[in-house]
């Protein structure tokens, strides 16, 4: 099992690799400070000396899934965790994932990439953020341990996996969850317990077979990281489909470069829902204007420091 799991996300290499983190924006560097010097250090409380009991797994699951939504997720569900979801050389000794999802505003993608949409992907990691706290909080407060995964990243759990066991969506062609009501333009995180509790399931809502005819986000792609097909070698997603694999050596230079791009996830056609309109009186676009520079060069890191993806066309 530990084999399959990839060593955690190197930031820094990756963009040493790739020259150097370039964006600057105010905005983005606020956000990034509040998470880094204030979230992190609200991981931990103390847990309250008397649990809470529960009549049923499945009455835990409500009460939780119920109160995450209080607490400003669009989306909860629940897994239990596996060795393939643990980041390789980490370790998670509790049993279940909480996986809560909080939706990006359409209004802010409708240039990509822009100083907008990148402002938008960092407020909703402080924002979710701000939502993992408080679950973990309250359920301390009910006598349970608990352990905080940041939606940022930088953790012990694959959000990924987590998320489709969870019942976020499918695995899409760019690598991202597509939520059958959401779309792929949202943030995981999660909260890590013991608490016995009802899980959810993988969904099969035909996302992946409309991916293998939709080529959208492969054709926007500045830096055509993204595949043709399906890569065996890669294994199976949750429903037994070969996954996709992007070409982090191609994307992760362009996305270093351009506001983190993003393209991928506004061009996707499940955004283009009755959903997507903005209700509280913004003018919106149905597609987004899309800015494609040219990529740079790609870059990779030696492979112990990195998962393994195909090198497309090179």
């Amino acid at each position: 099992m530990e084999k399959q799991s990839p060593p955690p996300f190197q930031w820094d290499d990756w963009y040493a690799a790739a020259g150097g983190r370039t964006i600057s924006i105010d905005e983005v560097n606020a956000l990034l400070k509040k998470i880094y010097e204030d979230q992190y250090l609200r991981f931990d409380g103390e847990v309250a000396p008397v649990k809470r009991t529960f009549s049923s797994p499945a009455e835990a699951a409500k009460v939780i899934k119920e109160k995450a939504i209080e607490f400003g997720s669009d989306m909860v569900g629940i897994c239990e965790i596996e060795p393939s979801d643990v980041y390789r050389g980490k370790t998670v000794t509790e049993k279940f994932a909480i996986a809560v999802g909080q939706n990006m505003r359409w209004r802010e993608f409708q240039v990509v990439p822009s100083r907008e949409s990148a402002i938008e992907c960092v407020r909703v990691y402080y924002s979710l953020g701000e939502s993992v706290i408080k679950l973990a909080a309250w359920i301390r407060s009910l006598g349970y341990p608990c352990r905080i995964e940041h939606p940022i990243g930088d953790s012990d759990l694959l959000h990924i996996p987590i998320g489709l066991k969870a019942g976020f969506g499918e695995l899409g062609r760019h690598g991202s969850i597509i939520h059958p009501k959401h779309g792929p333009l949202f943030r995981m995180g999660s909260v890590v317990t013991s608490i016995p509790m009802q899980t959810d399931h993988p969904v099969d809502a035909g996302i992946a077979a409309f991916c293998d005819k939709c080529k959208a986000c492969r054709i926007y792609c500045p830096a055509k990281a993204i595949p043709d097909h399906r890569s065996p070698e890669a294994g199976k997603d949750h429903l037994g489909n070969d996954r996709y694999l992007v070409d982090t050596g191609k994307c992760f230079p362009y996305f270093a470069k351009h506001n983190y791009c993003s393209i991928c996830l506004p061009v996707c056609v499940y955004n283009h829902k009755e959903w997507a309109r903005d209700f509280e009186g913004f003018k919106t676009k149905l597609f987004p204007e899309i800015i494609m520079h040219d990529p740079p060069g790609p870059v990779d890191l030696p492979e112990e420091k990195r998962h393994k993806y195909p090198k497309l066309s090179r």
